[in-house]
């Protein structure tokens, strides 16, 4: 028997109707995956084999009773019998614990027949005894997104991503997907709308994505599922993350005719103008972005972020002084947001205030440890202060975190930020 673990492609079983002919396999449900991103992913709905992506350990000796147990759960999977295969499997896995190939079948078939609980069990068990493979990892995740596992969910997803899924890259889409909903859960509304757009880049539009994109535009912590058709903000919601699509489509003017309608619409809805406002930034339209953060501080008065636009975009245009103000207010109304203290602190420094200007970067750096662009600032603050020993332990810093970072990018790591550093043109 061919111990080969099919992980690489992830071979699923075939289905079978009445006439006992084969007349559907599974795999076809991966063709909607091109149109719908929320489906079953579809490394789990082909029926294909090829190697997986690291080689097995040698197969130990197999007796005759094992031989004919697995053989037989393979025969009835590869017929669409999949309770008499999944009652097989399981024999033969409490047989042979570390019989890796039986866990991944019984695995997909739990998943299929949404029995996500023992689903992610078989799962974990593939993944503990293929540890260099990301696909089980990523699969005990999506099981754990099923049962409302978030944070276990979001743990494993990342660690499938980590550890690799070869070429897959059906499976990478649905797990980015999962991933950028969970960012939403969290309240990292700039991440999750990084990772909708790399996939509306890609060319993907399903409603869910078009919600997901909505909910993170304008700033709301829910699932695209929980925005049905009864659902009171729908509308909003989907016209926010269409006007979102067109520009990641580099479509800018049909994101500006559905902005601006947003806007007309909805004009003191929390948020409406805010999204607005970073959409004009982005099209470098800077005075009408302060506007509508203006008009969003009108309708949300302690809208700490819309002060904090205004007050970088007066940074970008060598008004720093103009942007302190701004800057302070929004620490006042959030003194837990690290990007305040941060965005004060530039304000500061270019300002003149150098000292003042440390003191923020400082509180910036103990709330963000690990943002790279604090200790950049701060490098250049303890050295005009002539303070070299930080100014070099803050330029050593920065150089490791920023590398890490780029490490990560290049891993697909998502990260937004609500301040997209991007110096005028």
């Amino acid at each position: 028997m061919k111990n080969e673990l099919p992980i690489a492609h992830c071979p699923l079983p075939i289905a079978r109707q009445g006439t006992g002919v084969v007349l559907l396999m599974v795999w076809l449900s991966s063709l909607c995956l091109l149109f719908t991103i929320a489906t079953v992913p579809a490394f789990a709905q082909r029926a294909k084999t090829t190697k997986p992506a690291a080689k097995p350990s040698a197969p130990a000796a197999q007796s005759p009773a094992f031989e004919k147990l697995s053989a037989e759960a393979h025969r009835q999977r590869e017929a669409g019998n999949f309770d008499e295969a999944i009652k097989l499997y399981q024999q033969s896995v409490a047989a042979r614990p570390r019989w890796d190939e039986g866990w991944w079948y019984l695995a997909t078939l739990l998943y299929e027949q949404d029995r996500y609980e023992e689903a992610a069990k078989a799962f974990s068990r593939v993944a503990a005894l293929r540890p260099q493979v990301g696909a089980p990892v990523a699969m005990q995740g999506l099981c754990e997104y099923r049962l409302g596992r978030y944070d276990d969910a979001m743990l494993h997803l990342q660690q499938g991503r980590q550890r690799g899924i070869g070429e897959n890259q059906e499976l990478a889409r649905v797990m980015r997907y999962h991933e950028g909903t969970l960012f939403l859960l969290r309240g990292d509304y700039e991440t999750a709308q990084r990772v909708f757009t790399s996939l509306a880049v890609e060319g993907s539009n399903t409603q869910d994505l078009i919600l997901g994109l909505g909910l993170s535009v304008l700033r709301i912590s829910a699932l695209p599922k929980q925005i049905d058709l009864n659902h009171r903000d729908r509308d909003m919601i989907r016209r926010a993350g269409l006007a979102q699509h067109y520009f990641a489509q580099l479509n800018a003017a049909d994101s500006r005719q559905e902005f601006e309608r947003l806007v007309k619409d909805f004009p003191t809805t929390p948020n409406v103008q805010y999204a607005y406002g970073r959409f004009l930034i982005d099209t470098r339209d800077d005075e009408a972005a302060i506007a509508a953060f203006e008009k969003e501080i009108a309708n949300s008065p302690s809208h700490a972020l819309a002060r904090l636009q205004i007050a970088y975009i007066k940074l970008r245009n060598k008004d720093a002084e103009g942007g302190i103000k701004l800057a302070e207010e929004a620490v006042r109304l959030t003194p837990r947001l690290p990007l305040g203290h941060y965005v004060l602190g530039r304000c500061l420094f270019e300002s003149g205030k150098n000292d003042f200007a440390i003191q923020e970067l400082e509180i910036a750096q103990r709330m963000a440890p690990s943002e790279a662009r604090v200790y950049y600032v701060l490098a250049r603050a303890y050295a005009k202060a002539n303070r070299k020993q930080d100014a070099d332990r803050a330029r050593e810093t920065f150089a490791r975190l920023d590398k890490m970072n780029q490490d990560a990018s290049r891993r697909g790591d998502a990260r937004g930020d609500a301040i997209e550093e991007k110096e005028k043109p």
